[in-house]
């Protein structure tokens, strides 16, 4: 579904990217791990085609990030870092417009059923600029997935998030990760393990670290994040 191959990003002579080489396959939830300034937003915004990379290749569905950019934006649901709303639109207006925008033909079935999905309904009627932070991040999320893409890129998806919107969303997570692949970036070890199947670790622009959850815990995950990334 996601298959990265040596990709690089330069900025001048700093290195964003630094031949960074995976895959994620329908039916895994992949957590992307890394300080702040560590790549994992750059990488993000090159699969979604946001911007192109230096060197390297990366296909999602099949689809080249440089030759087929369109097939590639209609196969993914993106959440990136700073969610961008609509401020002064309705959440269930902004749902309908955002399915229009995505080829739904159901747009207001579609809005519905993502309201009932993201635990929106409360909020439905009212403005997205009156919302919480983790309200809108809710709004975000039913954006990326509005479109039943096959994969999802999720920048920092929990940020926001009181305790029991947290368990929420992560179920929402899990629940879309049955069928479709999803990369997501957190700085917190207890969301891999409640969520992802996989573990990625970047720093420096370098994946230093892909291993497998099994057998892993936050406590564990976190000792390694910490040898792997203080240098």
């Amino acid at each position: 579904m996601i298959d990265v191959k040596d990709i690089s990003k330069l900025y001048g002579e700093q290195r964003a990217v630094d031949h960074a080489t995976f895959h994620v396959e329908r039916g895994e939830i992949v957590g992307l791990l890394g300080p702040n300034g560590a790549g994992k937003s750059t990488l993000m915004k090159i699969i979604t085609c946001y911007i192109p990379p230096t060197e390297g290749e990366a296909t999602v569905c099949g689809h080249s990030i440089y030759d087929d950019t369109l097939a590639v934006r209609r196969s993914i649901g993106y959440l990136p870092e700073h969610n961008p709303l609509y401020l002064d639109m309705y959440v269930r207006e902004y749902l309908r417009f955002v399915a229009g925008l995505g080829g739904v033909k159901d747009t207001k079935g579609r809005a519905d059923e993502m309201i009932e999905l993201t635990g929106l309904v409360p909020e439905a009627n009212k403005r997205i600029g009156q919302l919480s932070k983790g309200y809108r991040q809710r709004v975000g999320l039913a954006q990326a997935m509005i479109h039943d893409p096959q994969v999802l890129i999720l920048d920092e998806p929990t940020t926001g998030l009181d305790p029991n919107q947290l368990e929420f969303i992560r179920s929402v997570i899990r629940q879309a990760g049955r069928d479709k692949a999803v990369l997501l970036s957190t700085h917190i070890m207890q969301e891999v393990e409640a969520m992802c199947s996989r573990a990625i670790v970047i720093n420096h622009g370098r994946i230093v670290a892909d291993e497998s959850m099994s057998g892993l815990n936050a406590k564990k995950l976190t000792e390694q994040f910490h040898k792997l990334t203080m240098q």
